[in-house]
């Protein structure tokens, strides 16, 4: 399924591992340098706004492309009109194969013929089934899915949940009145599902080339999660999906339910990123404060603006205080130190990179050895009592 070398792919997590250890202070920059100049790696780009340019560029080199098939095919008018989306598409796909050939990853180029694949199916199936939209999320769903797996593109990851998150949304609809009423409810067991799903996936990798966009996924189903009953977010949609108005002195259904869901998931995530050091869980779980904070002065303001952030500043700041004073002085656990080392699954061949960039022996190259062991005649030194 995927497209790329996997023996490209097994370095490009070397180099990695090297820039780890570079930053944790166990190798030298040189060895570093070194590790990267003889292992062959992906045409990528880690300046975001170079990779923005470049994206910019493969849209501008796309559009170009599809104008050109376009000029031919106008002369077909309606007809051309129908199938265009998916000339486009089947172009797009042809360079994101070419690019994948040629080693791009990341690039930003790459990035353009990928996301556009998935648009142009999107409309594409728009045009064929005049808007329905559960049929355009379930395509997009799975073209996205399929880039992802293909080209292990994190974008794509990203397209998917989206996208299969509006398919249960629409599917939903279709059941009218009931289902919009039981629409959190069911988005809260989609999310809790995916996560211990796709928890279970990166748990049994053996290989770790899917783990970043299983992770990302992973988080996304936390923060759907959340949302999905969060008060705020339910009173508003059901405004404006079932057109319920609160009038004063009365609430939503289940109110108390959303009340508690709102202050208590985030506390749990909080205890749970603790427990288990998960830091992208802990970030969501302040978010997830903050929002739930923001929840209730949407419609109880009990105190000025002003007041209330003067007061939650001071709050943070204590707690953040004593959290450093007891902490700054662990060693293991829970700390306050700077991390000298990103520990991860992927911590391969550490060692082996140590050996290598010292002694300068180029991967995948056996070397011969000239000395003959055994007797001490030169390195065994002890064993016939001479050097």
């Amino acid at each position: 399924m995927i497209v790329y070398d996997k023996k490209i792919l097994d370095n490009e997590i070397l180099v990695d591992e090297a820039d780890t250890l570079y930053k944790g202070g166990f190798i030298s920059k040189e060895q570093k340098q070194f590790i990267k100049k003889e292992l062959s790696v992906f045409r990528s780009q880690n300046n975001i706004l170079v990779r923005i340019g470049f994206f910019l560029l493969g849209s501008f080199l796309y559009g170009s492309i599809c104008g050109a098939i376009s000029i031919i095919g106008m002369n077909a008018e309606n007809a051309y009109f129908k199938i265009c989306c998916y000339i486009f598409a089947a172009v797009g796909f042809a360079g994101s194969e070419l690019l994948a050939k040629q080693n791009y990853h990341n690039h930003g180029l790459d990035d353009a013929f990928i996301l556009g694949t998935i648009l142009n199916i999107g409309f594409a199936i728009g045009i064929t089934t005049d808007g329905y939209e559960s049929v355009i999320a379930f395509f997009m769903a799975i073209a996205s899915l399929y880039m992802f797996l293909r080209y292990l593109h994190l974008l794509s990851m990203l397209v998917f949940c989206f996208s299969i998150t509006a398919f249960l949304f629409f599917q939903m609809f279709e059941f009218g009145e009931i289902g919009k009423a039981i629409l959190p409810f069911t988005a809260m067991t989609f999310a809790a599902i995916c996560y211990f799903l796709t928890k279970k996936l990166i748990n049994n990798l053996i290989k770790s080339y899917y783990y970043k966009g299983l992770l990302l996924a992973n988080t996304f189903c936390l923060v759907l999660f959340y949302l999905s009953c969060n008060y705020l977010v339910v009173r508003e949609l059901s405004a404006e999906l079932l057109g319920t108005e609160v009038q004063p002195g009365t609430d939503i259904p289940f109110a108390f339910f959303f009340y508690g869901f709102t202050f208590v998931v985030p506390i749990v995530y909080l205890v749970q990123a603790l427990r288990t050091k998960d830091r992208f869980m802990l970030w969501i779980s302040f978010l997830a404060i903050g929002f739930s904070i923001y929840t209730i002065r949407f419609y109880y303001a009990v105190l000025p603006i002003e007041v209330a952030l003067t007061l939650g500043g001071l709050v943070l700041f204590a707690i953040a205080y004593f959290s450093i004073k007891k902490l700054k002085e662990k060693e293991s656990g829970l700390t306050f130190k700077p991390d000298r080392i990103n520990h991860s699954d992927n911590f391969l061949n550490a060692e082996a990179l140590v050996v290598a960039s010292t002694f300068g022996i180029k991967p995948e190259v056996k070397v011969d050895s000239p000395m003959e062991f055994g007797g001490g005649g030169f390195s065994g030194g002890g064993s016939e009592g001479n050097f």
